[in-house]
């Protein structure tokens, strides 16, 4: 622990094992600009602050819980600008929450499409497939 102390950051090994965030994926972070790029040491290592693995841990809940990294940056970007205000992140997280929703609604959908289409199909050597008729579906069959 001495060694991080006088270097004065945490090297990106130490942020990896701390936050559970593969060191790729944190490079990966900071090239696409959600975390900061840190200080190096002199020997070009990277160093980061307490700020920056608090950073990292908000964006491996927010990841973990499905956010978006474009909701991700937006919602850092509230953070770091002064005056940001709960109602703004709510409103924010609103809008995910429904997309959310609109999610788990054709995950169902597409689950109960496949358990029709399995049922239909009688697994012979028959040329015609239910399964490959149902994903061929012919739109203008539905237009009325």
């Amino acid at each position: 622990m001495a060694a991080i102390t006088k270097l004065r950051g945490y090297p990106i090994g130490q942020m990896s094992r701390l936050t559970g965030v593969n060191i790729e994926t944190i490079r990966y972070y900071e090239r696409i600009g959600l975390m900061p790029k840190p200080d190096r040491s002199p020997g070009g290592n990277r160093l980061y602050d307490r700020n920056q693995l608090k950073r990292l841990a908000f964006i491996k809940r927010s990841r973990g819980l499905g956010v978006s990294i474009d909701e991700i940056r937006a919602l850092l970007g509230m953070v770091d600008r002064d005056g940001v205000s709960c109602g703004e992140v709510h409103g924010l997280r609103t809008v995910h929450v429904r997309a959310a929703r609109g999610n788990i609604d054709g995950v169902g959908k597409m689950e109960s499409g496949r358990t029709d289409m399995a049922a239909e199909c009688a697994r012979g050597d028959i040329p015609d497939c239910p399964i490959l008729e149902t994903l061929f579906d012919d739109p203008e069959n539905r237009i009325a």
